[in-house]
């Protein structure tokens, strides 16, 4: 017995002694930095005392410096006595996407994001055991487990190390940061722990898991345990917080995240300080901000096509005009084969139901007031997609003060819809760029007189002044303009098998 009690004492010295959050910047500020050159990791020794790894990403220039190409991938790597990576990776896909005429060359922003991609890919690939993203390495480490000594051991969270930065694309409408986040993604190896998903459904999942552990002295750091166990790599789409509730847990939850080695890409519309800019409470969430851009390199992509320009009208999908009602019905009745749509309710998210006026074989009919008056979010749209392929939408209308709410509800519904690749039928008051002109964010407006952090009014009483929907009308009306392409319509028909 004395023997045991000594042997569970010895044990329990080897606890990790303080806060795990701490060992990024301590181990980044205690040795060398590891450059990445020609794609291949160069580890230096390490002190002798210390006994874990630690790999920096640096600053994009680091990425710039370490591939070069112009107007041509692959010409440009050849000038430099460069090449693909020997694992491949997003260049390799980017390359076979140009030769194959899905994508054309010279896009400087989007080859430069590609360069820190394939980076951060490379060294991901040199440091997969240590951060636990191989799930073969992870199962030896727990089958290890199994001796009558480790028994004795107190359990410790393993915190996977090297720690590796993430990156945290940001920048305009139709830049690509969807694309080349996903084929980074796509690159990886199936059996690592990774995870891709959009920010709408992230959250959902996050404050689903909530309510299941409620009752835990530690709710989020439970939902963190189990997000890592999943994943050690998570790829965020369109990172965008608009919500007190969800700017508040951000915080705390990342902070557990990341403290469990788990890495993020992230693509947003916004530069990290602009994150919730103006949001109730946002001195709680400016800690979040600064962890972010202490685990990820921050780059941004920028433009030179100003999507807001596009009109739609290309497939006969988006109507406007005295008939468009009328034409808007034709249109449904077309893509049902004339079956005829009746009512019916179906189960969304949590337990909730929706009412639809009319449905047929995978397609929903609804007045516009009916989704984007209604109090309904992101959850709600996300249950209804995954019910129905098809919506059309009577009477879409100009946007403005009086009707703020419904605008925000209806940016929420096109971005679920986009990411859900549903096909999209309307009826609308005006073109795309028309619904939003009176939408402004507050750099467009600086003479007029705020009346709140966010938004504000002026002489035009219907002239709506407000930072986040003023930035996200440019994603909207830029996928309004896509969904009604016929490369869209192709990928939902491939998707649907319609």
């Amino acid at each position: 017995m004395r023997s045991a009690a000594r042997l569970i004492r010895a044990a329990s010295r080897l606890r990790p002694q303080g806060p795990l959050e701490t060992t990024t910047s301590r181990f980044v500020s205690s040795r060398k930095s590891f450059p990445v050159l020609n794609g291949s990791l160069v580890r230096e020794q390490a002190n002798s005392d210390e006994t874990t790894n630690c790999i920096s990403l640096r600053t994009p220039e680091t990425f710039v410096q370490s591939r070069g190409f112009s107007s041509s991938v692959s010409a440009s790597l050849a000038e430099n006595g460069e090449g693909p990576s020997e694992q491949g990776g997003p260049l390799a896909e980017y390359e076979r996407r140009i030769a194959s005429g899905d994508l054309k060359p010279g896009d400087k922003y989007q080859e430069d994001a590609l360069r820190a991609l394939q980076a951060l890919y490379d060294v991901l690939h040199s440091t997969a055991e240590e951060t636990g993203l191989d799930k073969s390495c992870v199962e030896k480490v727990g089958a290890s487990s199994g001796s009558w000594f480790a028994r004795l051991m107190p359990k410790v969270q393993w915190n996977p190390q090297p720690a590796v930065r993430g990156l945290y694309l940001y920048g305009g409408v139709g830049t690509g940061k969807t694309m080349l986040m996903d084929m980074f993604f796509d690159a990886l190896p199936n059996i690592w722990r990774k995870r891709r998903i959009h920010f709408h459904d992230f959250m959902l999942g996050v404050h689903s898991s909530l309510q299941k552990t409620k009752n835990q002295s530690d709710p989020l750091a439970v939902v963190a345990e189990e997000i890592s166990k999943e994943a050690i790599l998570l790829c965020l789409d369109e990172f965008m917080v608009t919500d007190v509730a969800d700017a508040l847990i951000l915080n705390r939850l990342f902070d557990h995240l990341f403290r469990r080695g788990v890495i993020l890409v992230s693509t947003s519309n916004r530069h990290p300080d602009q994150l919730y800019e103006g949001g109730l409470q946002r001195d709680l969430f400016l800690p979040f901000i600064a962890n972010l851009k202490s685990r990820c390199v921050v780059h941004e992509i920028g433009s030179s096509t100003d999507y807001r320009a596009l009109t739609v009208a290309e497939q006969g999908m988006y109507f406007v005009g005295p008939d468009a009602s009328k034409l808007l019905q034709l249109k449904f009745r077309q893509v049902t084969n004339g079956e005829k749509a009746e009512p019916t309710t179906v189960e969304i998210r949590m337990g909730r139901k929706l009412q639809v006026p009319m449905a047929m074989d995978g397609c929903a009919y609804f007045q516009f007031h009916e989704l984007c008056e209604m109090p309904l979010g992101a959850a709600d749209y996300i249950g209804l997609f995954e019910k129905f392929h098809t919506l059309a939408l009577d009477g879409v209308p100009k946007f403005g003060a009086h009707n703020r709410s419904s605008a925000y509800r209806f940016t929420t519904l096109i971005d679920v819809l986009y990411e859900h690749k549903a096909r999209f039928l309307c009826s609308a008051e005006a073109s795309p760029v028309e619904l939003f002109e009176k939408v402004l964010p507050i750099s467009e407006a600086p003479k007029q007189k705020r009346t709140s952090s966010r938004s504000s009014k002026t002489e035009d009483a219907d002239i709506l002044i407000d930072n986040d929907l003023g930035f996200t009308k440019d994603r909207t009306i830029s996928r309004l303009t896509e969904i009604n392409s016929s490369e869209y319509q192709e990928d939902h028909a491939m998707a649907y098998r319609i």
